[in-house]
């Protein structure tokens, strides 16, 4: 058998190597996106009310989205890496020393699911992205959170388990191409101290309680030697400096091939045996297409019709939409296509595995309509930085608002996106099917998973191709 090829480690390559292994390196990228959130509040608040022209309603809602999705593809997690929410968490850990446990309402993921969707529903109904004022609180109330929650309890519990922004990194850092993981599992089972997981403490404390550790280790309880890729590691580096034996590293694998397999993961469990991970997962998947709905312009004057003739406000139909598109959709086309899979196989389905695999469709639909937006925003952006820069008063640095074209390429692009995450889905579709059914039933228990996903990319072409609101141009 022909040995496995060598994979490429971040932490070797000179430079970069030595800036991730630097012990204070994350604080560093914490602390530059830390300047970025201040200046979003001092201009959410002070800046210019029009949220192409402040800060507030750009960083965040345009330029920042689209990047995540680029460093997902690219490398892995390295916007929770870099969260400058964690800076106040890591006050809170030193003032109260928590010790409690996470409560039991709190753990798995279904808190995150319901954080998520009221995240959801927020952005729309408040128009977030259209009022800097309410963006400056939403990044006030998210360091307020991180700070209060893990002053509560121990372990990294805000983030885990209710974050609406890691969850979303979570859900698709499986498709990320490299993986913090150890570099020989045969000098981990000779380990006595395990580090990476236990931390190292001051010397006779062996993690006592209201103890400040010298270094942490995982608090998300990923214990190395059995973590099995992504999902939930928020690219920390605890456990690369917690390590005595230099054995851990960030390492190169293969996009997806995590989804495949189905082992017992350290801190995950099962994917096989997790519903609220799949639930998490399919919501993620339909809130792609959901908040790409909420911007074509036929769907914002149809819900304004329906809140008119209801004598309601916009607030109240948009949360009957989303209930509608985030859990009744999502649940009834799960439904089915589980009661098809069954009904070939003779067996229990195994949607909790098959939801993963529309996890590439679902990215690629995040990327094609953040490309749109990330395009357009780039109009802004110039005249932003030189009303940040410039001595002048705000109002005489404000450019004249101009309308936007839509350049012909970026629904070409959007389409040769959506092909490729539809391609990538049904891949996947076919391995999970193969590795979590038997051979006999493999190709037809995945076809009904198939065909939602054929559905869903179909959807997506449309709703890219209605006239779209232009967030975060000048003239949107």
């Amino acid at each position: 058998m022909n040995p496995a090829p060598p994979r490429l480690d971040l932490l070797r390559l000179p430079l970069l190597g030595a800036f991730l292994r630097w012990r204070h390196a994350r604080t560093a990228l914490q602390g530059v996106l830390l300047a970025v959130a201040v200046l979003v509040v001092v201009d959410g608040f002070w800046g210019p009310p029009q949220p192409s022209r402040n800060a507030a309603g750009t960083l965040p809602w345009v330029q920042w989205r689209g990047l995540v999705v680029v460093a997902l593809l690219g490398v892995g997690n390295l916007f929770c890496m870099a969260c400058p929410f964690m800076l106040p968490r890591r006050l809170a850990k030193r003032w109260s020393r928590p010790a409690r446990p996470v409560p039991s309402w709190l753990k798995g993921k279904w808190a995150a699911v319901v954080v998520l969707a009221v995240f959801f529903w927020a952005y729309e109904a408040l128009d977030l992205w259209a009022s800097p004022a309410w963006t400056a609180w939403v990044v006030i109330g998210y360091f307020v959170m991180a700070f209060a929650v893990d002053a509560l309890f121990r372990g990294a519990v805000f983030c885990k388990h209710l974050c609406p922004i890691g969850q979303f990194h979570f859900v698709h850092t499986p498709l990320s191409p490299f993986e913090v993981a150890v570099r020989d599992v045969d000098r981990c089972a000779s380990c006595a101290t395990k580090d990476c997981i236990r931390g190292r403490w001051t010397p006779g404390t062996s993690g006592a309680q209201h103890e400040v550790p010298l270094q942490r280790g995982c608090e998300l309880w990923l214990y190395q030697p059995r973590k099995v890729g992504n999902l939930d590691c928020t690219f920390c580096m605890e456990c690369i400096h917690a390590c005595p034996h230099d054995n851990v590293g960030i390492l190169s694998r293969t996009p997806g091939a995590e989804l495949t397999v189905d082992p017992v993961r350290s801190g995950v469990g099962r994917l096989g045996q997790r519903s609220d991970l799949a639930a998490l997962a399919a919501v993620m998947v339909f809130a792609a297409l959901v908040n790409a709905l909420g911007m074509v312009q036929p769907f914002v004057r149809l819900q304004e019709r329906v809140a008119e003739q209801m004598g309601v406000g916009t607030g109240s139909v948009l949360a009957g939409a989303l209930l509608l598109t985030l859990v009744a959709l999502p649940g009834a086309t799960i439904a089915a296509a589980a009661s098809w899979e069954r009904t070939v196989t003779r067996t229990a389905s195994q949607w909790r595995r098959f939801v993963w695999g529309w996890v590439p469709l679902g990215l690629s639909m995040w990327a094609a309509h953040h490309l749109f937006h990330f395009v357009l925003g780039s109009s802004a952006l110039r005249p932003l930085l030189s009303r940040l820069t410039s001595a002048a008063p705000a109002a005489a640095a404000l450019p004249a608002a101009t309308a936007m074209e839509v350049p012909t390429w970026v629904f070409a692009v959007q389409c040769a996106l959506l092909t490729g995450g539809l391609l990538w889905t049904l891949h996947l579709l076919g391995r999970i099917g193969r590795d979590a059914c038997a051979e006999r039933h493999g190709a037809a228990a995945v076809l009904p998973w198939r065909l939602v996903a054929l559905l869903l990319f179909l959807i997506s072409i449309w709703l890219l191709a209605q006239p779209m609101e232009m967030r975060g141009a000048l003239g949107g």
